[in-house]
Order: structure tokens, then C-alpha cells, then sequence
């Protein structure tokens, strides 16, 4: 038996009270999926950066050209991933917000 837990219901069950928004108020989904996306965005850049600086420094391996290359590629996953989530969502929150 598998003791999977979805992530996003993680994300659906988790109190927001605790999160101060830009307002210094109460945070929103939209403002917390955006600093977690740009968490994640900055943490693969400083790997990125890292996989080039050892490149700069000399080591300009085969192996080593090879795991900058897929960080980058990385990076161009998630960074398509978060303007795909953050414009959805928005898309979303502008037409619950026509509808009331």
C-alpha cells in the first residue's frame, strides 16, 4: 500500500492566515503560488550559475557541458511550467471575479 499524498492538496488544505501579502494582509493563493514559482526559478538560476562557473573555471568536460546543458533545460521547463500555473490561475480569479 502506497502512502502517496497529492501535493496540491497540500497547497488546497494549507491555512494562508499565516502568510502576509504584499499589503502586509492576509496572503492569497495567486501571491503564494508566485513566490513559491519564483523560489524554485531562483534556487535552478544558482545551480545554473554554479554547472557555468565550474565551466568557467576550467573544467569544460564532456560530462560537465552535459549536466549545464540539462540544467538549463531544466530551467526552461519550469520556468514555462510557472507562466503556464501563474496565468491559468489568473485566468481563473478574473472570471470568479466577472461572475460575482
Amino acid at each position: 500500500m502506497s502512502n502517496y499524498v497529492n501535493p496540491l492538496s497540500l497547497v488546497a488544505a494549507a491555512p494562508m492566515s499565516q502568510q502576509k501579502g504584499a499589503n502586509g494582509g492576509k496572503g492569497s493563493l495567486f501571491e503564494a503560488l508566485a513566490q513559491a514559482w519564483a523560489q524554485a526559478l531562483d534556487k535552478q538560476a544558482e545551480t545554473i550559475i554554479a554547472k557555468s562557473d565550474a565551466i568557467n573555471n576550467g573544467d569544460d568536460s564532456p560530462g560537465a557541458v552535459t549536466a549545464l546543458t540539462t540544467e538549463s533545460l531544466k530551467m526552461s521547463y519550469l520556468s514555462n511550467s510557472s507562466h503556464t500555473s501563474i496565468s491559468t490561475v489568473g485566468s481563473a480569479l478574473e472570471t470568479m471575479a466577472r461572475k460575482q
